[in-house]
């Protein structure tokens, strides 16, 4: 191992790679802070940009650099304008935006910086670490395991519900679901609850549905109440970046744990940052006392920093099975396959040995690229959140136009304006009557992944006896089933130690 980070230590340390690193940081977290352009997006543009460039390190390092500065940028959007156009940072505008409203949008942004930068770099030591050992591990994950993991995702809707709204966060859940099933179905390509309209064959876009249930009732409710809009953008405010002491150590823990969590989520092939994201949200609610739990969703610190570590840390652990196995472990490392694959680089165990300067340049050029986007961002920071000073006249069409600019771009199809108007005046009348909208975004975005892998196991093992038959799966719904079960448990047994408390009194 020692040799091959030599190795990697000379490539990545090349003029040409170091310059190929600060581009795709740039251009990764420029992209990101535009909802609706996602890293998937950008990269395919520039998988032909790549290809010229002949060198596969430096091809590569560029390409994964856009990825990962995509991710480490796409939370500035989440946290000002509650606009995720990446479903790996919708988790973070359900504290990133409150807190923005508050005046503390410096704060954010700096809270989010660390977090990712936190994540990305214990996620590189990590992959040089355990990446040859853990494309075992990852084998070892069938369908049935990867539906049991789903399952363990929905399960995260309990963090999402709030005091006294579980009902509600299921109902939504089972909504979001349904939704997902819209379009061709996993086992027969047939196009399902689609009113004869060819638009909606390939379903609900998730930027489209992402901007509807947060970014446009944003826009209508700032129309509808002025003294919405963020109080206490002043400059100083803005200027006030730095966090105190008693904050860090509140998010050190977070972020060691969701480092680490984040990192074994991103290295099972289709599991990604989005979920990593949401169970690192829901495991930091569970695991914080009940008075730190109700901060939860209206600006807890910790409820920031941890989805933004887990998405950072995923992001890289999605690296192992793309390089040791040549799996790609989400859509945008599907992508980075391809592009690989047409630079006659062949991904899988033989990498490491074949071309090490290839394995360990891309590792090593992940240390580099967390430390340029933090010397990019940090300083950037007052400048960016400086959009909360602008009127709101003019704020809400800012908003407005980003949405439908994210929906129309993300399709290229002018049916998705409808779609998303339609959804957003929807989902803010849900919003009044306060059904949170998050366990909808979570149950649409697992629904197909549970679907296809559900319906495979199922053709596999003639039925559903894979959950008994599989111990690993049985485990992860045994799992699942306790996430669910806890937190009414804990608050069953807290309100008893209230009333005895109060009895005694």
């Amino acid at each position: 191992m020692l040799e091959g980070l030599l190795i990697g230590l000379g490539a990545a340390f090349s003029f040409q790679n170091i310059v190929m690193v600060i581009l795709g940081c740039l251009i990764g977290t420029f992209i990101g802070m535009l909802p609706g352009l996602g890293p998937m997006s950008i990269i395919a543009i520039m998988i032909p940009v790549a290809i010229t460039i002949g060198d596969p390190s430096a091809a590569l390092i560029l390409l994964a650099g856009v990825y990962y500065g995509a991710i480490f940028g796409g939370s500035t959007s989440s946290i000002l304008l509650n606009a995720p156009g990446v479903a790996g940072t919708v988790a973070t505008s359900f504290d990133g935006y409150p807190m923005a409203r508050r005046g503390q949008a410096g704060k954010a942004l700096t809270v989010a910086a660390i977090a990712s930068f936190a994540g990305g770099t214990i996620g590189a030591v990590l992959l040089m670490i355990f990446a040859p050992a853990l494309s075992t591990v990852a084998l070892l994950f069938h369908s049935a395991e990867y539906f049991a993991l789903m399952i363990v995702g929905l399960s995260a809707i309990a963090a999402f519900a709030g005091s006294g709204n579980v009902a509600k966060a299921v109902l939504m859940t089972l909504l979001g679901l349904m939704m997902a099933t819209v379009g061709e179905g996993a086992l027969f390509n047939m196009p399902r609850f689609t009113m004869g309209l060819m638009d909606l064959q390939s379903g609900f876009s998730f930027i489209t549905l992402a901007m509807a249930m947060f970014a446009l009732p944003e826009a209508i409710f700032l129309v509808m109440n002025p003294a919405r809009s963020v109080q206490g953008g002043n400059k100083n405010d803005i200027k006030d970046l730095r966090i105190s002491r008693e904050e860090g150590r509140q998010i050190a823990p977070v972020i060691g744990r969701q480092s680490i969590q984040g990192f074994f989520i991103g290295v099972l092939p289709g599991a990604g940052a989005t979920i990593a994201s949401f169970l690192g949200y829901a495991v930091e609610r569970n695991l914080a006392p009940e008075k730190e739990q109700k901060e939860f969703g209206k600006g807890s610190i910790k409820g920031l920093a941890a989805p933004e570590t887990a998405n950072n840390a995923a992001c890289t652990g999605s690296f192992v099975p793309l390089l040791t196995l040549g799996i790609p472990g989400s859509g945008t490392t599907a992508i980075l396959l391809g592009a690989l694959i047409a630079l006659n680089v062949t991904p899988g165990p033989r990498l490491m040995s074949d071309s090490p300067e290839i394995f360990w340049a891309v590792i090593v050029s992940m240390y580099i690229g967390n430390i340029v986007l933090l010397i990019l961002n940090l300083p950037l920071i007052p400048y960016i959140a400086k959009v909360l000073t602008i009127p709101r006249t003019y704020l809400i069409p800012f908003i407005l136009f980003f949405t439908l600019m994210g929906s129309y771009i993300g399709q290229n199809n002018s049916t998705e304006l409808l779609i998303l108007v339609g959804f957003g005046v929807c989902a803010t009348i849900l919003k009044f009557a306060d059904y949170p909208l998050a366990p909808l975004l979570i149950g649409f975005i697992l629904g197909s992944m549970l679907e296809d892998n559900f319906s495979r196991s199922m053709q596999l093992y003639d039925g559903v006896g894979f959950i008994f038959e599989r111990p690993m799966t049985l485990g992860l719904i045994i799992l699942a089933m306790v996430l669910i079960v806890l937190p009414s448990l804990r608050s069953r047994f807290s309100k008893k130690i209230g009333g005895d408390v109060a009895e005694g009194d």
